[in-house]
């Protein structure tokens, strides 16, 4: 599959999602940032991928992270985190949204698993209630690599302060 067709509308989404469930496929939907790429983003991704037959990610805007994170982030625009993400074969549709959550998301896309990390309570997921009610299923992933991307930021902060190239 060709990366940029992985990056989809909304509406353009919801057309795929409807003859790969119609195909007995089994939608799985999480979301993020996605900022500085790291070894976490791919082991999480690649279980998240397992969970289920399609990924689909929603990608959290440049405006959405901004509103999330503080107006520093993100470091990587939208089009390149985008790209990124979906040079991943874990990967099948990126969708990217302007909301401070994916509750609209999953609610059109009705997933039938949903995936989060397990630094969030199950009563903390967004759409958690939405998915389960509708008889899907909520996952939450382990991490087993330690390392995030503010733990990456405050490192070239702190290591590299006064550095000059």
């Amino acid at each position: 599959m060709n990366i940029s067709s992985k990056i989809l509308t909304l509406t353009d989404l919801l057309l795929k999602i409807q003859d790969l469930c119609s195909e007995g496929k089994t939608i799985v939907f999480t979301n993020g940032c996605f900022d500085l790429i790291h070894a976490g983003h791919v082991d999480y991704l690649n279980a998240a991928k397992g969970e289920g037959d399609v990924l689909v990610l929603g990608l959290n805007s440049d405006e959405s992270i901004k509103n999330i994170k503080g107006k520093n982030r993100p470091i990587i625009c939208q089009e390149q985190r985008g790209m990124v993400v979906s040079a991943f074969c874990s990967v099948d549709f990126i969708v990217i949204f302007d909301e401070p959550d994916p509750l609209n998301l999953i609610c059109a896309i009705k997933p039938h698993v949903l995936v989060k990390g397990d630094d969030w309570g199950e009563d903390k997921i967004v759409g958690a209630d939405y998915v389960i009610q509708n008889g899907g299923r909520v996952v939450r992933i382990p991490f087993r690599i330690d390392i995030s991307t503010s733990e990456i930021i405050n490192t070239i902060i702190n290591k590299y302060a006064g550095y000059r190239p």
